[in-house]
């Protein structure tokens, strides 16, 4: 495995936790500020990263690809290993510049109690997960993956991520990406419903992968 392809996956998802996570904790522009931190953020190194490592920066898109026959377990596990450490550090380095009150950006169910308009249950959130990192992972796979879109996958990859954080925000604040959960998670001792943000966006890989493998790739395309 070449060094630089882990530590692209480690900056890539550091910076997403970092720059993401932070603008929901920050919370200065409300759920755009926070949908376009994402979305640039994903946008930006795919086009830095994504002819080094591909820019998966998201276990739920590595599963996906390894699924479909695209990376080896190799690759895999050693990109969960660096995903998941660069989504920690990120959220322990906001940890150390944000005020002690701010919950980090921390992935929870909306309720009542927090000002929403009804409360969302866990299974209710674990389908919104699943559904919407479904969603973002099948643009992957018939954008980049397949080769469709040429030089504009990353921006069609960012877009997507930013009008899923728009619905799913209010409800689940939109993970989708078990880094992107774990680390601000860790960071703020905060595991409530942690397992359907890990379960949720794993699934919802899968199923993109299948539906790609099974109907959308071609056969041309096909890994011998």
């Amino acid at each position: 495995m070449n060094l630089r392809y882990l530590v692209a996956e480690f900056i890539g998802t550091f910076a997403l936790i970092f720059i993401g996570a932070g603008a929901l904790a920050i919370n200065v522009g409300g759920l755009l500020e926070v949908a376009l931190a994402h979305g640039f953020v994903v946008v930006g190194f795919i086009y830095a990263y994504g002819h080094i490592s591909g820019s998966h920066i998201n276990p739920a898109v590595t599963l996906g690809l390894l699924v479909a026959g695209e990376i080896q377990w190799s690759v895999a596990i050693s990109y969960w290993i660096v995903q998941f450490a660069g989504g920690i550090a990120g959220a322990l380095m906001l940890r150390v510049i944000l005020p002690m009150e701010t919950d980090l950006g921390v992935t929870v169910l909306t309720t009542v109690e927090t000002g929403g308009a009804f409360t969302v249950t866990p299974i209710m959130g674990l389908f919104v997960e699943i559904i919407l990192t479904f969603f973002l992972v099948n643009m992957i796979f018939n954008t980049d993956v397949s080769g469709k879109a040429g030089n504009f996958a990353g921006l069609a990859i960012g877009l997507t991520l930013i009008f899923l954080i728009l619905m799913g925000g209010p409800l689940t604040r939109a993970s989708l990406n078990p880094a992107r959960t774990l680390g601000p998670a860790i960071a703020a001792g905060n595991y409530v419903d942690l397992w359907l943000y890990l379960v949720g966006p794993f699934v919802g890989g899968v199923l993109a992968a299948l539906l790609y493998i099974g109907v959308f790739k071609e056969q041309d395309d096909k890994i011998e």
